[in-house]
């Protein structure tokens, strides 16, 4: 039995034929819409092998439960939420690697908002995937995190700021206007909402302007 404390992990495929791999395939492709559609709380199994068109039993063949499943579902969706870090570059290029970060982050959350909504609900119910969550986003404040320590080095960030917990509260400010934005139906015109949190980036540590 796994330990609540740790992030659930995807179990291995037991079957590698052409057609198990079909199957499994099929599967995520289904579970992912399923939980677009109902949320993860709602989603139920027997909905997902009825999406996939593959009898309930195969499910089992592939995937111990809704939570293996739903960790298949976000392995696919890692790739392209971890988006780059800030750039810490020339002064020239201090705006605008802040505004690209930004800007690849929220077009990235637009695309899959309502995948990021359910994985919202699972990190509020289940602490392994609230981990899960929390790892994923260490990433991007670690680079970010290193990229203001640069900056402050180099006498372009505000030497007084603890490079860890500014890229944290950065981190979750962008994180959660995205949240509402996208996923709670709060409405803000993209290029409004992106040149808002850079701005509020930049002032935050007090980087020049170009």
């Amino acid at each position: 039995m796994r330990s609540p404390d740790h992030a659930p992990s995807e179990p291995p495929a037991p079957r590698r034929t052409r057609r198990g791999i079909r199957t499994r395939d099929a599967l995520v492709a289904a579970a992912r819409r399923i939980f677009e559609r109902d949320g993860y709380l709602d989603a139920r199994i027997v909905d997902i092998a009825a999406e996939a068109g593959v009898a309930t039993g195969s499910f089992y063949t592939h995937f111990t439960s809704k939570e293996d499943v739903f960790t298949a579902v976000l392995a696919e969706l890692q790739d392209e939420m971890l988006h780059a870090g800030v750039s810490d570059g020339t002064r020239k290029d201090l705006r605008r690697g802040v505004e690209d970060a930004n800007r690849a982050y929220l077009e990235a959350y637009r695309r899959n908002a309502a995948l990021m909504a359910a994985m919202e609900q699972a990190a509020a119910v289940d602490r392994r995937f609230l981990q899960l969550r929390l790892q994923r986003s260490q990433a991007f404040i670690d680079r970010s995190a290193t990229a203001i320590t640069r900056l402050q080095k180099a006498g372009l960030a505000d030497p007084a700021l603890d490079p860890t917990v500014t890229a944290r509260a950065l981190s979750a400010m962008v994180s959660r206007m995205a949240y509402v934005t996208f996923a709670t139906d709060q409405p803000v015109p993209f290029e409004t909402l992106v040149e808002t949190l850079t701005r509020l980036w930049t002032n935050a540590l007090r980087m020049p302007r170009e």
